[in-house]
């Protein structure tokens, strides 16, 4: 027997996050009624964690659906929702659901205008577009964004997928992302440049080395904040700093890299915080700040 409440929901777009959030309502035994997908690879991801279900057009999932997830990219979202008003697609009561982080309801105002009930779930976790995703998301946190009344059906939603939800104000919305993407996408970035400079003086296995590092870091960062910082910085140590700058500018010459511009603007963001919090005294933020301009001084006497 079908649990109460249960939704015939439709999927648009079978990218990494709607096909695996599709998946996780389908194990909640909602009814997943139709998913778009145009290139090969969303085709493909379709067919992998939504089997069974058939690939329809916008406008045919829109109509057969009391659920609508829009799990498209944040540039496209508002121009979808406005055309699918503009066909009349929207349906009194029905529940349209979007995953920007970005967003709040009001890019869905022609859904609300439409007597829909706009909802903004965002899943704050990175996505491979596998299986291996629904395991994931039994740890990870929706942020959750919805008109007052309509609130404990976007909670309840993400508690079918296993996840928990956080309500996120409105005005709060693009902060928010901001946070996220700050901290996920900047910290690929880093890895990305630390692992290319460790694998070009000869360490084969840079994840080897970097792993026990960062995850230990990330741990002490979680439970301690500010107060698990280290390293030169922190300490103040002007000589390490620019010795580091120094060699990150001849290594971004020979490699033409991005490595140095990156390694500025953190040390920098982590001196001044370091400042703030009394770990560093004026004529030290002074010295890092000297340090990191990566410029030689010339010889005294010549």
């Amino acid at each position: 027997m079908a649990k109460p409440g249960r939704l015939g929901v439709g999927i648009v777009g079978a990218g990494k996050v709607g096909a695996v959030l599709g998946a996780a309502l389908r194990a909640a035994e909602h009814a997943v009624v139709g998913v778009s997908a145009v290139s090969e690879a969303s085709r493909e991801r379709a067919e992998n964690l939504l089997p069974g279900v058939p690939i329809l057009e916008i406008q045919d999932i829109v109509e057969r659906s009391e659920l609508v997830l829009l799990a498209v990219p944040d540039d496209s979202l508002g121009e979808l929702v406005a055309g699918l008003a503009k066909l009349g697609a929207w349906q009194p009561g029905q529940l349209v659901a979007h995953t920007s982080g970005r967003f709040g309801v009001g890019i869905l105002n022609p859904v609300r205008s439409a007597g829909a009930i706009p909802l903004a779930l965002h899943p704050a976790m990175t996505f491979t577009g596998m299986s291996l995703d629904l395991t994931r998301l039994m740890d990870c946190t929706f942020g959750v964004t919805a008109d007052a009344a309509m609130l404990p059906i976007a909670q309840a939603l993400v508690v079918e997928m296993g996840a928990e939800p956080v309500a996120i104000a409105e005005a709060d919305r693009t902060l928010y992302h901001a946070a996220l993407a700050h901290s996920s996408n900047h910290m690929v970035t880093l890895v990305a440049q630390a692992s290319q400079m460790l694998r070009e003086i000869g360490v084969e296995t840079p994840e080897s080395m970097l792993g026990p590092l960062l995850r230990a870091t990330l741990e002490n960062a979680l439970a301690s904040g500010e107060s698990a910082l280290t390293g030169p910085v922190a300490r103040g140590d002007v000589g390490t700093v620019t010795a580091h700058a120094q060699a990150l500018k001849e290594y971004d010459a020979g490699a033409g890299g991005d490595v140095l511009a990156a390694y500025q603007a953190m040390a920098r963001a982590t001196a001044l915080r370091a400042g703030n919090r009394g770990l560093l005294r004026p004529e030290q933020l002074t010295g890092i700040d000297e340090a990191l301009d990566a410029d030689p001084k010339a010889p005294e006497g010549n």
